[in-house]
């Protein structure tokens, strides 16, 4: 269907040029035909036939004519009838399919309908509103144009579409009349501008939209670099805040350019926090792992898919590695026992869960193996260290181990006090045994680790007592008596190694006080235990023969103070009794 066309056309009744009217005679011009009345067709005027210009308007209908006075100056005018041609379009005829174009243009934003009606005021706010709209739009930005700002030039659009269509409806344009059929179709087409600016300005804030996104995929992609290399606990809140950018990315963005490479950010985040497995650094991996299967209680389960999974296998070979490696490791931090019980929690049916208990009986036999060698307190520490996490793991299955752990521990505190003595260190090797055999008061070597520890403790005061570790057995054969009394304040303890090795307490002389030390050479020797016998406190000794060290150590009195002591050295020889007067000497 063709669009309307404006009618501004001949007017009815005007013959085409060249023609002669019907009934036209060589009347002279201004005659009026015989018959020739108001209304009827115009005479020819002379040399207006075949002229080629167009004929005269036809006479105005009945009173039409032109006013009184109408024409030049003196009174001359056309005769009645035979006034000028009327307007193609009359004023006051209604045009609605001018009106629709003059609206149609002013709708485009470009203010032509306007410019057509001549109405240079309401194409100039057009421009100006148009120009205000793209100032406010361009270039085009995330946030896109704000929406009250395109409410508000939608009203005024329409607003001045309405107002070009109220004007055109009865407007005489000044244009030719091929550009007036043209106008319609011209205005159906610019609107062609404002619909393709706005599809243009779409795209680009959708590209601009996708830059913005771009750019915050780079932004979490820079912040997981940055976090590569640092300890975990202070990784982790960078790493979180990346991941909280991907998810972002992935789940409300998913269809952008930034959202589809979403899932390779994701496999690049995994191989980079999961780093320390791949080097073998077990015991680091555990925290990023861990953090890494927990994920989906944080971030979009859909989203991560099945990596999480993926971390299972990598988890329980840290854990494995990482708590098998600190077993017998005093500062292992974190310790055997918490990372174990990890693995046997979360994954008991692993392979790794197998092989927890032959690692532990492995380990034990290895360290026991190491109380025969060169350092046997340091295999002992770590049997003690390894009996400790065995006691706080709760797997059944390690309780066996936990035993033998245990004896262990018992033979290397007895290997490390030995191995104290021959070593010269006396103080350490007399703590060691004597806690040993308060430790194990029935262990078969109880009585021995005594001995050494009394042989030690002599052996600080007299290193000569020290040469050798007293025999683990008594000796066989007759004993002689040594009687040993007491003839000073305060009470006694006398400490003896040699073929024998013992100690024995005598009470205290109540009666008895420190002997002055001779200053002078000529001075009277001490005459100890010269009174009666009974009145000093005795201890019998039966001594395997051979060579004695003792060591005295008298309690504190009124008198005396804790810690003095005094060592000496005797020969027991076979068949002799001895006595022996222990006493105290002051200078005052």
């Amino acid at each position: 269907m063709s669009p309307p066309t404006l009618a501004f056309g001949p007017p009815p009744g005007a013959a085409p040029s060249g023609s002669t009217p019907a009934g036209a005679g060589s009347e002279p011009a201004g005659a009026v035909p015989a018959g020739a009345g108001a209304g009827s067709g115009p005479a020819t005027a002379a040399g207006w036939a075949g002229s080629g210009t167009a004929p005269p308007p036809p006479g105005a209908p009945p009173g039409f004519g032109p006013p009184p006075g109408y024409g030049p100056p003196g009174g001359y005018g056309p005769p009645p009838g035979q006034g000028p041609q009327p307007p193609a379009q009359p004023p006051g005829d209604a045009n609605p399919a001018q009106a629709a174009a003059i609206a149609l243009l002013n709708l485009s934003g470009l203010g032509l309908g306007y410019v057509l009606l001549r109405n240079w005021i309401g194409a100039a706010l057009c421009w100006l509103a148009t120009a205000a709209l793209l100032v406010a739009a361009l270039p085009a930005d995330v946030d896109g144009v704000p929406l009250g700002l395109l409410v508000g030039y939608g009203v005024f659009l329409l607003a001045v579409a309405a107002d070009g269509a109220r004007r055109g409806l009865r407007a005489t344009l000044r244009i030719a009349a091929s550009f007036r059929r043209l106008a319609l179709p011209l205005a159906l087409v610019l609107l062609a501008v404002p619909a393709g600016g706005s599809l243009a300005y779409g795209a680009a804030r959708d590209e601009a939209k996708e830059q913005a996104l771009l750019e915050q995929l780079a932004a979490a992609d820079a912040l997981v670099k940055s976090a590569d290399g640092l300890a975990f606990d202070k990784a982790e809140p960078i790493y979180r805040q990346a991941l909280s950018a991907y998810e972002d990315l992935g789940t409300r963005y998913a269809g952008s350019r930034a959202g589809k490479l979403v899932p390779d950010r994701l496999d690049a985040y995994y191989r980079t926090v999961s780093a320390p497995y791949e080097k073998k650094q077990y015991c680091e991996a555990v925290p990023p792992l861990k953090h890494l299967r927990e994920l989906p209680g944080t971030v979009d389960k859909e989203l991560l898919g099945s990596r999480p999974a993926k971390t299972d296998e990598p988890l329980a070979e840290s854990l494995y590695a990482c708590g098998t490696a600190a077993l017998g490791v005093q500062t292992a931090d974190p310790t055997a026992s918490e990372t174990l019980n990890e693995l046997l929690d979360t994954f008991p049916k692993s392979t790794q869960a197998t092989r927890v208990e032959p690692a532990v009986r492995e380990a034990i036999r290895t360290r026991t193996a190491a109380l025969r060698g060169t350092e046997p307190c340091d295999a002992t520490a770590q049997l003690r260290a390894l009996r400790s996490s065995l006691d706080n793991m709760t797997d059944p299955s390690l309780e066996p181990a936990a035993k033998e752990a245990a004896d262990a521990v018992r033979k290397g505190d007895f290997a490390c006090g030995t191995d104290q003595f021959k070593d010269k260190e006396f103080s350490a090797a007399a703590t060691t045994m004597t806690d040993y055999a308060k430790a194990y008061p029935n262990s078969p070597q109880a009585a021995h680790a005594r001995s050494i520890a009394i042989a030690a403790e002599i052996a600080e005061e007299e290193p000569a007592a020290g040469r050798s570790l007293p025999p683990a057995e008594v000796p066989g054969g007759g004993r002689m008596v040594m009687v040993v009394s007491n003839d000073g304040p305060g009470e006694v303890e006398l400490l003896y190694t040699g073929p024998m090795t013992g100690k024995v307490t005598i009470k205290a002389c109540g009666t008895c006080k420190k002997y002055q030390t001779p200053l002078l050479v000529n001075s009277p020797k001490i005459k100890a235990c010269s009174g009666p016998s009974s009145k000093y406190p005795k201890a019998t000794l039966l001594l395997p023969a051979g060579d004695y060290h003792f060591l005295q150590k008298r309690a504190a009195t009124g008198t005396s103070t804790a810690g003095d002591t005094k060592s000496s050295k005797t020969k027991i020889e076979p068949g002799y009794s001895y006595t022996n007067c222990l006493y105290v000497t002051s200078l005052f």
